[in-house]
């Protein structure tokens, strides 16, 4: 049983509900009388302040993962940052009081019933970090997923110093930390990335030495092969053709049948990733990309989902505050 605590906390919520599978739009509703959700022993209880939007939410919406969703209606939302409000008897990281972040689906195709687009919800501890202290709670919620899967599929692709890289949609939630990470964690030589042509400066200031606008140039012509390709888009066939004799290419968006030297990356979001990056945000190293749109109020989630789903955003779109 969790631990009782002098937290006033209410016994119903404000939470983004869906009951059937579907567009955001179609199915999305904002409902004021949810339960808030009890904790288990190695859980603790979140007063969400923010949280931020990823593909994969609308994708689970659709209904993707309907083999291994948890049962319908649920709460939206993956990424959230949020100040602890109870802990559960088994708990040893975290107090009253912590505030904290982190992508509370620890598999991202296995997602618990309540997500973070809600008032409160019950999270596991082993997914959650202390909030880097220099982060605004909007900043902190951008982070989670997108960083976690940048630096997953950069370990998983064998990315180390001195070694060159190229990024298919470099500007996305994702692909803004994939550049960061490969110039100021893993060591790389040389990042090339691809985006819009409004966002080629933006990735110049986020690190890449080489911005190509996707719609003008064919980045598999250059003559430069790259020891990394990770794709962000779909664009894994193409990118299998800018990849060096001997080098990998990593897709988190697969598009079709992948054949090596092309592999799926898929995260498993652990509170020890985003505490060993936190120094890194802490020192200014690693900074968050939110879409200029946002952030979008809690009320305007399904003006936030159409906005991603767009293809327009601009690094990530944050929710906040909530509510």
């Amino acid at each position: 049983m969790a631990t009782s605590t002098p937290v006033n906390i209410p016994s119903k919520m404000k939470a983004w509900v869906y009951g059937q599978h579907g567009k955001p739009e179609d199915v999305l509703k904002l409902e004021s009388e949810v339960d808030v959700p009890d904790v288990n022993d190695d859980q603790v209880l979140i007063k969400v302040l923010a949280a931020s939007l990823n593909p994969i939410d609308f994708k689970r919406m659709g209904g993707s993962f309907k083999a291994t969703d948890s049962p319908l209606p649920t709460v939206a939302g993956y990424d959230v940052a949020a100040v602890v409000v109870r802990v559960g008897s088994k708990v040893k990281e975290f107090k009253v009081g912590d505030e904290v972040y982190g992508d509370i689906h620890e598999q991202a195709h296995h997602p618990k019933d309540c997500g973070s687009l809600a008032e409160y919800t019950a999270v596991d501890e082993k997914v959650l970090a202390l909030k880097p202290k220099n982060l605004s709670f909007a900043e902190a919620a951008s982070l989670p997923l997108a960083v976690q899967t940048a630096y997953g599929g950069l370990e998983s692709a064998g990315l180390s110093a001195g070694k060159s890289l190229l990024v298919l949609g470099g500007a996305g939630g994702v692909g803004s930390f994939i550049i960061q990470l490969a110039k100021h964690v893993f060591g790389a030589s040389r990042v090339a990335a691809t985006s819009s042509a409004g966002k080629l400066e933006l990735l110049k200031t986020v690190g890449a030495d080489l911005a190509i606008d996707y719609k003008n140039n064919k980045y598999e012509d250059l003559e430069e092969k790259f020891d990394v390709v990770f794709d962000t888009v779909g664009e894994s066939s193409r990118g299998i053709k800018a990849v060096k004799e001997c080098g990998r290419v990593e897709t988190i968006w697969p598009a079709g049948p992948v054949v090596p030297p092309t592999f799926v990356f898929v995260v498993t979001s652990t509170g020890s990733v985003l505490s060993k990056l936190n120094p890194y945000l802490e020192e200014g190293k690693l900074k968050p990309v939110i879409d200029p749109k946002g952030p979008f109020p809690f009320s305007n989630a399904i003006e936030a989902f159409s906005h991603l789903q767009s293809g327009r955003a601009t690094g990530k779109v944050a929710i906040y505050p909530i509510p």
